[in-house]
């Protein structure tokens, strides 16, 4: 009886030890601000990208993929943790901190039995220390290698580490592995994608930024750089197949946020919240499929969940749903039809106001419409203009000159060559409202027909005949906030708390105008354009 008890002992570990082996690894790539559709997988012809490419060819493209949040730090945060950036608190806004309660996928991966690691850039930018973390939460860092990179381009080698980190995987154990690019982030070296035979005739400028030679070089710069995150994918790829794992592979390959230009990164416009997304698993995933679902991102949190057996935290449970179903059907294009709509929204981003104030939107996306509801539509989107002359203070905080006029102050738009040439033109009768389309205030509600108008240049809010479209929208997006317990939506004061979040990186100070000496000076509080002058006293 005993001998029999040991031989179903055995036969029970060797069961149990099958399946884990048998159960899928995880590879997710993701680049840093890349904007649908700029992958030659969905026919962008100035960009070349193998690796995205053969991914969806062995799997699933997908057409309508949206992120959380257009910003990377609370992207990243929401993707590991499964959950909207108002469900997490500090880690919603961007380089901020992230509470120790909110469990990511990656570390109860690891308690399941999987192999885990990143390399490159994992939860970023913020302090994880402050909060608890021993590591990043994208998991142990592998990133020691290094190469000789172009200008502008980070020098770690992603494929070199994840070759690394295959080697180091103990004999028999599952992995997941984060491979986070720093590319396509600014700044780009100027001139780099003409450099190496991109072709600007083959660009296609988004109808939010003017057509001229500047820009199209600008966005060939970005489509250089996509290029090189998806080199390293490539190699990746090949190693894997070298190996043996890549049909039992879930490969992931998307981006945080959209690119950096203006009226895209950072907004909830659809070139800052409409990613590319490719998922492969050969093993179990029928390929050369192309789906319209909406999704978002952290429905790929919950779908690694289900694929791998490994339950999501019960303490904070995910927002995001399985697309297993999705992805193991046979259909093309519509697969799930209550996949009609997906939510995303922002706080802060960059340092562009005075006490790093944000600039809160929430959206919901449909196949049609995107809808956007603006908290503060009084404040600046882009950040505070600066549209007088700029002051210099010391050290200390004295004032000692004027530098001059000066046309700037969008922090929240990455530092670029198509900013400068857009505030540069902004007296030219046909560039000039360019940068309008990117600073100036905004409504509470705005309302595209994304059918019609991809850039988000034509405003249906206020007209009529979209009336009952709006009304429907904004019923739905406000009823989901309020069922995920949005602060800025169950108690309107609640929701500054977001505002109150200690940030990690550094603040710029705004010069602006002394009101009661009339001489220039810091005044705390709300920035020069967003204040009010203050009644005689």
């Amino acid at each position: 009886m005993a001998r029999q008890f040991c031989v179903i002992l055995i036969l029970l570990a060797w069961s149990s030890c099958l399946a884990a082996a048998e159960r899928p690894n995880i590879l997710f790539a993701v680049s840093d601000d890349q904007s649908f559709p700029h992958a030659s997988a969905y026919g962008y012809a100035a960009i070349s990208t193998p690796g995205f490419d053969r991914v969806a060819k062995s799997g699933v493209l997908f057409n309508n993929a949206f992120t959380p949040a257009p910003g990377c730090s609370p992207m990243r945060a929401a993707f590991l943790t499964g959950r909207h950036i108002w469900q997490i608190e500090h880690a919603g806004t961007h380089a901020s901190s992230f509470p120790r309660k909110y469990e990511v996928y990656q570390d109860r991966l690891e308690a399941a039995g999987y192999f885990i690691g990143h390399t490159g850039k994992g939860w970023s930018p913020g302090n994880f220390k402050v909060s608890g973390w021993t590591r990043n939460p994208a998991g142990p860092a592998f990133s020691s290698k290094t190469l000789k990179a172009p200008e502008g381009i980070r020098n770690t080698d992603y494929a070199a580490n994840f070759a690394d980190f295959l080697k180091q995987r103990p004999e028999g154990k599952p992995f997941s592995f984060w491979f986070g690019g720093s590319e396509p982030h600014r700044s780009f070296k100027k001139g780099i994608g003409i450099e190496n035979g991109l072709d600007p005739k083959k660009v296609v400028v988004p109808s939010f930024l003017p057509d001229t030679p500047e820009i199209r070089s600008d966005l060939l710069d970005y489509c250089f750089e996509i290029q090189w995150f998806d080199q390293h994918l490539v190699r990746m790829l090949d190693q894997l197949e070298e190996i043996g794992e890549l049909d039992n592979t879930i490969v992931i390959v998307t981006s945080d946020n959209g690119m950096a230009f203006p009226r895209a990164k950072a907004n909830v416009y659809e070139y800052g919240i409409h990613m590319p997304l490719a998922v492969s698993w050969p093993k179990s995933v029928p390929g050369g499929r192309t789906v319209d679902d909406v999704v978002n991102l952290i429905d790929v949190t919950a779908t690694i969940y289900e694929a791998t057996s490994v339950e999501p935290p019960s303490a904070t449970p995910i927002a995001g749903r399985s697309l297993v179903n999705v992805l193991t059907s046979k259909q093309d294009r519509l697969v799930d039809v209550t996949r009609d709509a997906t939510y995303s929204g922002r706080e802060r981003h960059s340092s562009s106001r005075f006490n790093s104030l944000g600039y809160p939107q929430r959206c919901i996306r449909t196949q049609q419409y995107l809808y956007i509801h603006n908290f503060r539509p009084e404040r600046w989107p882009a950040g505070t203009p600066q549209k007088f002359d700029s002051v210099r203070f010391a050290e200390g905080g004295d004032f000692v000159g004027k530098l001059g006029p000066m046309h700037g102050g969008y922090h929240d738009i990455d530092a670029c060559p198509t900013l400068t040439f857009l505030i540069e033109n902004r007296d030219d009768p046909i560039l000039g409202p360019f940068l309008n389309l990117s600073v100036d205030r905004r409504p509470a509600e705005e309302l595209f027909d994304i059918q019609k108008d991809p850039g988000c240049l034509k405003d249906l809010a206020a007209d009529p005949k979209f009336a009952d479209v709006r009304t429907k929208l904004r019923s739905r997006l406000l009823s989901y906030l309020k069922q995920t317990n949005d602060p800025r939506v169950v108690d309107a004061d609640a929701g500054d708390i977001f505002e109150t979040y200690p940030r990690y990186s550094g603040l710029r100070w705004f010069p602006t105008p002394d009101w009661a000496t009339g001489n220039p000076g810091r005044v705390p509080g709300q920035p020069w354009l967003e204040q009010k002058r203050p009644k005689a006293k």
